[in-house]
């Protein structure tokens, strides 16, 4: 756990990418903090001056230049002070933002299989919350422990050329407060984090209450998920009332040894002022050190324990980006075709569409067993393959193989006759329209949704693309037509209109290759037809992979593909394999079964759109 560990320098060592360009600015802070450091050193210094020089000898004479001095003094302080909190808060916002940065476009470097293992909220909190805290460490922790450091040995420095057996009295009760601060920042600390902790947890249980409610209602669960919640807010009560007692017990201790402190410095600077010919002002400005030497002490033990426990801030962060993608482009092809960020689209070859398995093996990486063993299959360009099979059966696995989400661990896929592998991934993904089962829209308007599938399409390009999937009629429904906001993750919208959105910004993209993954079964049967009619003039003339719902669409594929278990089981075209009376023949006629027995069936005058 974080709050076991000692300080390590090798974890900071990671945020240097993020520091080097910011060392000009960083410098600058520690170097205002130096001064100002300085400055608060010599103000007992100037109270030393003015008693022992003005009010001792009951003089007023020089007064009017050590006033100017002092007002010069503090003028400049006051200048250091806000030149540091506007650097430090520009530190903070770029430090934030090229880490916040870095980890997005990582995060976009990264495969598919990476997002289908890892939660969402595990990516987000260290994008946001481990980024801000680091960098509030880094410009303000970081920035004010230096100054307690500088203060500290500036302070301890000046009391030595004073006085130096007065100061040893002062220094005998720092080590005792520093060992205070040390041993009750880290049970705080600890605390606080189980505080943070059960609070998300709890912040989960109400919003699942609250999105939950309907369901909780029908299942009768009020009461469980009553005495859940109260179980969570009394742990976060009991570690927040822990916290509390301890800063109650912290506080009022380190206030007794720093009144200790002063009463020695008063005790015996009182003594030597009677007995050894002590000067007043020395007297006063040990008092003036005594009493504000020991809250940077506090400060420095505080930012210590915080810099120690952020170790686990950098490490998430520093994981996040020193993950491998899973899928990764060689470098002599990278050079040619670029990357996602600089893609060298001049060097791109036109695709026609032809896919090739060549003696294909693929197995998951958390799996065990082959899901294809020397697998082969042509599909020319131009022709459709449907892939069938029951819920969970791993009918996307031959899909994500060609779309490279994965890539074989025996044999080849051949793309117009090369393996996709001397290609970039970009080129490939660039010439692949997937439409998902459940569609996703981003926040913003329904055309520039659209226009994702192709950002430099002009607004008539746009509509044209939407009319030929009835998409226009979503849009003809709204206030704002095309200029409608979809709201966030299109929730403005039905399921069937974000469809329809999704098919309009696959055909704006004009792929060579289309990929339908289950993308009718979420929708009515009127939405469905508008679908159907427009996937049969969609995919004409183009590669295409339908993973189906009802088979009754696929029924005049030029390849089926059924899927059990993970695994092809047989293929073939539909009158084949329905002499076959295999597997396919059992799904096909339980399923005619179920629609007819529903009055799902469509009519039989009614003619079915085709794929091609």
């Amino acid at each position: 756990m974080a709050r076991h560990r000692s300080f390590d320098l090798r974890i900071w060592r990671k945020l240097l990418p993020f520091l080097r360009p910011r060392r000009a600015l960083l410098a600058t802070i520690m170097g205002l903090m130096l001064l100002s450091a300085g400055l608060d050193v010599a103000i007992p210094l100037f109270q030393r001056y003015a008693i022992d020089r003005f009010i001792t000898p009951a003089t007023t004479e020089g007064l009017g230049g050590y006033l100017g001095v002092y007002a010069l003094t503090v003028l400049a302080q006051s200048l250091i002070v806000l030149l540091f909190v506007k650097r430090s808060l520009t530190a903070e916002m770029l430090l934030g933002r090229d880490m916040k940065r870095a980890c997005f476009v990582h995060l976009q470097k990264l495969s598919l299989s990476y997002y289908n293992t890892t939660p969402v909220g595990y990516m987000m909190s260290r994008v946001m919350s481990d980024t801000n805290r680091l960098s509030g460490l880094i410009a303000w922790g970081v920035v004010d422990a230096f100054w307690a450091a500088a203060y500290v040995s500036g302070a301890f420095v000046a009391m030595l050329l004073l006085h130096w057996r007065l100061a040893l009295v002062v220094m005998t009760v720092a080590p005792c407060i520093a060992l205070l601060t040390w041993y009750f920042q880290n049970k705080i600390l600890a605390c606080n984090r189980q505080v943070r902790k059960e609070n998300s947890r709890l912040t989960a249980a109400y919003n699942e209450g609250v999105m939950g409610a309907r369901t909780a209602k029908i299942l009768v669960m009020e009461e469980n998920n009553t005495a859940e919640f109260t179980g969570i807010a009394g742990e976060m009560y009991r570690y927040s009332v822990r916290a509390a007692i301890l800063n109650g017990l912290y506080i009022p201790i380190v206030s007794f040894f720093s009144s200790l402190a002063v009463a020695l410095v008063l005790t015996r600077g009182g003594y030597l002022v009677m007995a050894d010919g002590l000067r007043f002002g020395t007297f006063a400005a040990f008092i003036t050190y005594g009493v504000g030497i020991f809250e940077p002490i506090q400060q420095l033990a505080r930012i210590l324990a915080d810099t120690i426990s952020a170790q686990a801030n950098i490490e998430r962060v520093a994981g996040l980006l020193e993950q491998k993608p899973g899928i990764a482009d060689r470098p002599e092809v990278t050079a040619r075709y670029g990357d996602q960020f600089e893609p060298k689209t001049e060097n791109w070859e036109p695709i026609r569409g032809d896919i090739e398995f060549q003696d294909v093996s693929f197995q998951y990486p958390d799996g065990k067993e082959c899901v294809l063993e020397h697998f082969n299959l042509r599909i020319p360009a131009g022709a459709a393959i449907a892939i069938v099979g029951e819920t969970g059966a791993g009918k996307s696995t031959l899909v994500n193989l060609v779309c490279r989400f994965f890539e074989p661990t025996g044999g080849q896929i051949l793309i117009d006759g090369r393996d996709y592998r001397e290609r970039s991934q970009l080129w490939l993904r660039g010439n692949i329209g997937y439409v998902l089962q459940t569609p996703h829209l981003f926040s913003g308007t329904i055309r520039e949704n659209i226009r994702y599938g192709n950002l430099d399409a002009s607004d008539e390009q746009v509509e044209a693309a939407a009319r030929q999937v009835s998409a226009h009629t979503v849009a003809e429904r709204l206030e704002k037509g095309y200029d409608s906001d979809v709201g966030e993750g299109g929730d403005r919208l039905s399921t069937g209109e974000k469809q329809l959105i999704s098919f309009a910004r696959a055909v704006l993209a004009d792929p060579r290759i289309f990929v339908l993954d289950e993308a009718t079964s979420s929708v009515d049967t009127a939405t469905e037809k508008l679908i159907q009619e427009a996937i049969a003039h969609i995919l004409r003339g183009r590669t295409s992979f339908v993973i189906a719902h009802r088979l009754s669409t696929v029924r005049h594929a030029g390849h089926i593909l059924a899927v059990r278990d993970g695994k092809i089981v047989e293929q073939g075209r539909h009158e084949e394999l329905m002499e076959r009376k295999g597997y396919y023949y059992q799904l096909y006629t339980r399923q005619f079964a179920w629609e007819a027995t529903t009055g799902a069936l469509r009519d039989s005058k009614e003619p079915e759109p085709a794929l091609p």
